[in-house]
């Protein structure tokens, strides 16, 4: 891979294809909780498979670590759900902001990171790690982060479903694909569909969509590593393309002072419409 770099992005790109834009000082309003994001994303065809701030959720864009109950705080974007009152814009939009970077290369990269509220309190810090991998017809992105409790206090981190919404476990490493992939296919092992899969536990999840133009196909996979092999996923056909491995789907986490959770995630995203299974691994 090789790589440009910005004052506020970098640029990944392989045979003069941009695959990925890394973008670490984003310029969103505070509503949208400003974070770094992945915008555009390509196949190595050069087809975008990712959405950046789409009409109706702007604070969607491409591939972001996003997390909408941080305690009381929200780091996700737009308005919070609350039980019992339903979604309300709050001042509660905090900022990921870009600290600095270990080390930088065309094939990994390290980033740290502090997670502030909108009053200005650092909560978390974090430390990220990305690594960009090229194979036969498809490119493998890892995401790596390790984040720690800077607070006083006990932070619980969760989901609107956490916080009664029913089905709305989302909060993690979400997706938003491209408008012409609404309907797509989503499949996990022995089973394909669409958005019955909602909340589906499996090791991976694949999506399969269609390009408007060219009429090409892309698939991506998305697969957790590790402890959270059983992850259960976010994940839509419709209205809209989004996936997300979601740690929090039902299940609030509490993160004592100095506690640290990791995550570790893969993500292929190929060329056409191959076997998601012999993905899998890849990269």
């Amino acid at each position: 891979m090789d790589l440009t770099t910005g004052t506020a992005w970098l640029r990944f790109s392989h045979d003069g294809t941009e695959l990925a834009r890394y973008v670490f000082e984003p310029w969103d309003v505070q509503l949208e909780s400003p974070r770094p994001y992945f915008h555009p994303l390509r196949t190595l065809a050069g087809d975008v498979v990712s959405l950046y701030r789409p009409h109706d959720h702007v604070w969607h864009k491409g591939i972001a670590w996003s997390l909408p109950h941080v305690g009381p705080a929200n780091f996700w974007g737009g308005p919070t759900f609350r039980r019992g009152r339903g979604y309300e814009q709050l001042p509660n939009n905090g900022t990921t902001r870009h600290l600095s970077f270990g080390s930088v290369s065309g094939s990994s990269v390290r980033e740290e990171l502090a997670w502030d509220t909108e009053q200005g309190e650092r909560w978390f810090t974090e430390s990220r790690a990305l690594t960009f991998a090229v194979a036969d017809g498809s490119w493998t992105l890892g995401f790596a982060t390790t984040f720690t409790n800077v607070w006083d206090a006990e932070i619980v981190l969760g989901s609107p479903t956490t916080n009664g919404r029913a089905n709305a476990g989302y909060g993690g490493l979400f997706w938003r694909g491209p408008r012409s992939f609404t309907g797509g296919e989503v499949t996990v092992p022995g089973r394909t569909g669409g958005d019955e899969l909602m909340g589906v536990r499996a090791p991976w999840l694949a999506f399969r969509g269609q390009h408007d133009g060219s009429g090409r196909f892309s698939t991506l996979v998305f697969e957790a590593e590790s402890a959270e092999s059983d992850v259960r996923w976010f994940v839509r056909s419709t209205p809209f393309a989004a996936v997300c491995p979601a740690p929090f789907f039902d299940t609030e986490a509490p993160v004592a002072p100095g506690e640290s959770l990791s995550y570790r995630y893969r993500i292929v995203i190929a060329n056409g419409s191959p076997d998601p299974a012999e993905l899998v691994g890849r990269g």
